[in-house]
Parts: structure tokens; C-alpha cells; sequence
């Protein structure tokens, strides 16, 4: 019985031979999110607009198709969408694990920066995911973004990207609505400050670090490995009735 038990649980996790395009592969939570989804037996089509990190992630895991792309390129999205299913003969789905985290006050923030932030982590999430959509047709399928707590909580100096977040969290329950059915499931992960690439000049400052983990529960900056439950049960059979749902694996942080 306590065979039987543990088959069946790992069935409703299993992701073994199913099939992701993962947009922002080289970043700081793309990279180790995919090496978890190879190692437990994903087939990957990878990309992401800088090939040095690309290249490095792309090298640890074999038999992924690396690329290097922009996501808010919906010709080089639906090409590579097409790779993966002549590649591996299907596309279950599709991960946006890229994005932009400027951080300044508001009146001294460069409306360039302001718009290339919104730019990137909303118009061309936008223009990834229908794309993905579109790829998977009627077979249907998962698209998963990777927002923020920031899609949720009100921080200082945080007015493009907050607002960039909201909005992908707010996408995500519209695009999720528009196509349920078509059985193509839309959602989002939430995480707290996690110490990347994209974060590290900031928690380089004493002052930051010491206020960004004391506005968390749990004591601590977030890890990229806090984020792998949450992936696995939205792209398994587990998550097979969840849509249009931000999940917050945030050590609390949303509850103060």
C-alpha cells in the first residue's frame, strides 16, 4: 500500500517528458528553476536576450535547445515554439522568467527607465504569452509568469516596477479567464527579494538588505529553490484546475 501511495503521489507531480519554453533562462531565478525542471526529466526550449548566462545554463543540461531571443518578439516566440514541437514533438507550456527591477525615488526616476520597465515586464509578457497561446492552440497548455510580492505590497521607490508587477498579476487573471476554454491555464509566482543578479547591487547596501529582511516574516531573503514547489504545481496534473491565481512564496511578506 505504501507503494501504491507514494506512485500516486508523484504521478500528480510529474513533469517527466513534458515540454517548457522558458523565456529569461540565464537570469537569477530562470537559471535555477530549469535546471529543477531538467532534472526532473522536462524537455527545454531556452531563451533569453543575453547568451553568456544563456550559454552557461544551457551547458548543464542536456539536450535543451538554446536560443538567444527577446520574449516581447512574438515572430522569434512562435519560432521557437515551433522548434520545441519539432524538437520534441509537443509543447505542454511556457515559463516568463525575465524582467527588469529599477529602483528609485519618484521624482528623480528617468521616464525612460519607467517605460523600458513596463516595456519589458508587462508589454512583452503580454506579447509572450499570446504567442504561447497561440502555439498551443486547442491542446492547451500552461503559461506561468514569475511576478513579485511587488505585485502585491507597497514599497518606496518601487513606482515602476510595483506598478509593472501589478499589472502582469492583473493580466494574468484576464488572460486566464479569456482562456479557460481553451484549457490553457494562466498563472503567476510571487516571490520575495531574492538575492540574483538582478537584485545584488541593491543588497550590496547594508541599509537595503537589513530592511528588506526585516520586512519579512520568515527572517530571511527569499531563494530560488523557495519557488520550485510552487512551479511544479503549476505546470503538473496537481494544477490542473488553478488559474488566474498569483501564488506568493514570500516567507510572509505579503502579510505585513
Amino acid at each position: 500500500m505504501a507503494d501504491n501511495q507514494q506512485t500516486a503521489c508523484d504521478s500528480l507531480f510529474d513533469i517527466s517528458g513534458r515540454v517548457y519554453l522558458v523565456a529569461g533562462a540565464g537570469g537569477g531565478l530562470g537559471g535555477p528553476i530549469v535546471r529543477e525542471l531538467a532534472r526532473r526529466g522536462a524537455k527545454l526550449v531556452l531563451f533569453d536576450t543575453g547568451s553568456e548566462a544563456l550559454a552557461r545554463i544551457g551547458g548543464s543540461i542536456d539536450g535543451a535547445v538554446v536560443e538567444t531571443a527577446d520574449m516581447g518578439d512574438a515572430a522569434a516566440v512562435e519560432r521557437l515554439a515551433t522548434l520545441a514541437r519539432d524538437r520534441f514533438g509537443r509543447l505542454d507550456g511556457a515559463i516568463n522568467a525575465a524582467g527588469k527591477l529599477p529602483i528609485s525615488p519618484a521624482l528623480e526616476f528617468d521616464e525612460a527607465v519607467f517605460r523600458d520597465c513596463i516595456e519589458v515586464n508587462i508589454v512583452s509578457a503580454f506579447t509572450f504569452s499570446r504567442a504561447i497561446a497561440k502555439a498551443l492552440g486547442d491542446d492547451g497548455g500552461r503559461i506561468l509568469h514569475i511576478a513579485s510580492v511587488s505585485s502585491f505590497v507597497v514599497n518606496p521607490n518601487y513606482a515602476a516596477y510595483a506598478s509593472s508587477k501589478a499589472g502582469l498579476a492583473q493580466m494574468v487573471k484576464v488572460l486566464a479567464r479569456e482562456w479557460a476554454p481553451r484549457n490553457i491555464l494562466v498563472n503567476a509566482i510571487g516571490p520575495a527579494l531574492t538575492e540574483t543578479g538582478l537584485t545584488q547591487d541593491y543588497l550590496a547596501d547594508a541599509g537595503f538588505r537589513k530592511n528588506a529582511i526585516s520586512a519579512i516574516p520568515m527572517g530571511r531573503l527569499g531563494e530560488p529553490q523557495d519557488l520550485f514547489g510552487a512551479v511544479l504545481l503549476l505546470l503538473s496534473d496537481g494544477g490542473r484546475f488553478i488559474t488566474g491565481q498569483t501564488i506568493y512564496a514570500d516567507g510572509g511578506r505579503t502579510l505585513v
